[in-house]
């Protein structure tokens, strides 16, 4: 069983947010509020978000101020009932694998000690093509010793359900993340969820049958 990170397990809407108009205000001279933001800002890629704002050169800028813009912002937590549901899926002796597009360095401080523990496997951003690459997930999966067919993924952008696809694996999107539940449709998932919840018993019901989700009807949209 994978998840994505940002907007399934980890809510780091308003940090994400934060950040971005943080970043373009020290840039810019000026003040850039979340409110400057462009709708889309939090499903597409931050250089092409900066870029739209103005903001020079914003992968030398990144590289230099994401990670303690980030930090500072400090409004980042598990959704409620993650690690509760994290400890069921892993009382059935199922594997789990997380595969994100944060960098490694950044996971310590962006999920509590408890969560990570509870994961088998984690692919980030320096260890695979970034996703809608189906790379991280089939990394992830050849780490498991397990086979697309055996695999759900679980995400919250239309990128991760392409990635799934193009992996083999039955995708599943979560409405409660960045993308909305009608985008994760279009996209291709099999089922969307509609609370973070669901992480426990009756996710581990569909991974444990992936072909099963593509006729499940609750808990869905």
């Amino acid at each position: 069983m994978l998840f994505d990170m940002d907007g399934v397990l980890l809510d780091s809407q308003e940090a994400t947010l934060s950040t971005l108009a943080g970043v373009a205000t020290a840039s810019l001279g000026r003040r850039v509020t979340v409110a400057d933001l462009p709708a889309d800002a939090l499903t597409t890629p931050r250089v092409e978000v900066l870029t739209r704002l103005g903001v020079p050169a914003p992968d030398e800028l990144c590289e230099i101020w994401w990670d303690p813009a980030l930090a500072a912002a400090s409004r980042t937590a598990v959704f409620p009932g993650v690690l509760e549901g994290l400890m069921a899926i892993k009382d059935t002796g199922m594997a789990t694998g997380l595969v994100t597009l944060q960098p490694r360095t950044r996971l310590s401080w962006l999920l509590p000690p408890a969560v990570l523990a509870l994961l088998d496997v984690t692919v980030c951003r320096e260890d695979a093509e970034p996703k809608p690459s189906p790379d991280g997930l089939l990394l992830a999966l050849g780490k498991l010793g397990a086979s697309p067919i055996q695999a759900v993924f679980l995400g919250d952008t239309a990128g991760d359900i392409r990635a799934a696809r193009a992996a083999g694996i039955t995708p599943l999107g979560a409405a409660w993340g960045w993308a909305g539940p009608a985008a994760l449709k279009a996209a291709g998932a099999a089922v969307v969820l509609d609370d973070p919840a669901v992480i426990g018993p009756d996710l581990a019901r569909y991974a444990a049958c992936p072909q099963a989700v593509l006729t499940a009807t609750t808990p869905t949209r």
